[in-house]
């Protein structure tokens, strides 16, 4: 059975930085693209970023290009994403997700984002 557990989340002032983290387990996370999708208040399900198995392609949505970073350890089967300049309009609930596409299949719980002064 597929599993994916995020970390990192909490309270951040805006233009602060976090780190979120995604640990795999029950897939071949090596060989899977991974993304990392977000909810944000009243709003539906939005895709944030993707990542190839092998880390070569790493592609965003329009508004988190240049602030945001998707990594991945597939050692530690561990996927990342490095939020940087982050803005109230980022508070979400953050969850990591199967497939490199904005098509990614949600796991997980997720993790609260919230910017805020």
């Amino acid at each position: 059975e597929e599993q994916l557990v995020e970390s990192g989340g909490g309270l951040v002032q805006p233009g602060g930085s976090l780190t979120l983290s995604c640990t795999a387990s029950g897939f071949n996370f090596k060989a899977t693209g991974m993304s990392w999708v977000r909810q944000r208040p009243g709003k539906g399900l939005e895709w944030v970023s993707g990542i190839s198995n092998g880390s070569v392609r790493r592609t965003y949505a329009d508004s988190v290009k240049g602030r945001f970073s998707i990594s991945r350890d597939n050692a530690k089967n561990t996927l990342y994403l490095q939020m940087n300049a982050l803005k109230v309009d980022d508070t979400a609930v953050y969850y990591c997700a199967i497939g490199s596409l904005p098509d990614a299949k949600v796991a997980s719980q997720g993790t609260q984002v919230t910017v805020s002064s």
